[in-house]
């Protein structure tokens, strides 16, 4: 991944040294479909941070002031020109616009850059918080999946199956 600045984050590949910020906000996720990227103790967050390094789809996202990890975006790309893209970041630096701003710069390297056609990302239901992102990043809510996939089970071990939105945009939507 290009390396990508913004007025206050720096977007970058993973790398040695992010082990503790990554633990941070995975070894509890806020939401449940990052529940399988849950990491146990540091050890796991460093085996994590050294395959992510490896791979362009998983993008850090720090602070300019400090170089301290606070989040991540991936960009999953499927040929010829789309990408699916996603957010994860640390609650203790919420509220202060870090994730619209990195989304933003993202998509902006994703159109202009890679040359995407077009981006779509998948919210669950009960993630107001993604899709307000979703919605300020000026992105169309395509549809809704009823029980489209399971992150949990029920104490019997049933499959507990959450609804879950598609949004998009594509690049001649996002130059205007």
């Amino acid at each position: 991944m290009d390396v990508v600045e913004t007025d206050r984050l720096i977007l970058r590949n993973f790398r040695q040294g992010d082990a503790a910020d990554l633990f941070a906000y995975l070894h509890q996720p806020r939401s449940s479909c990052f529940l399988s990227l849950k990491l146990e103790d540091l050890g796991a967050a460093e085996a994590e941070v050294a395959k992510r390094s490896r791979d362009d789809a998983h993008i850090a996202v720090c602070l300019r002031s400090s170089g301290r990890l606070i989040g991540d975006l991936f960009c999953v790309h499927e040929p010829p020109d789309t990408y699916s893209v996603g957010w994860n970041f640390n609650a203790d630096f919420g509220g202060a616009g870090f994730a619209s701003e990195a989304a933003r710069a993202l998509f902006e390297h994703l159109f202009s850059v890679k040359r995407a056609r077009r981006l779509y990302a998948y919210v669950e239901e009960d993630n107001i918080a993604s899709q307000r992102m979703c919605e300020k990043l000026a992105m169309r809510r395509e549809g809704l999946f009823r029980e489209f996939v399971s992150f949990v089970t029920d104490d019997e071990g049933v499959p507990i199956f959450e609804n879950t939105m598609q949004y998009a945009i594509l690049r001649k939507e996002w130059a205007t």
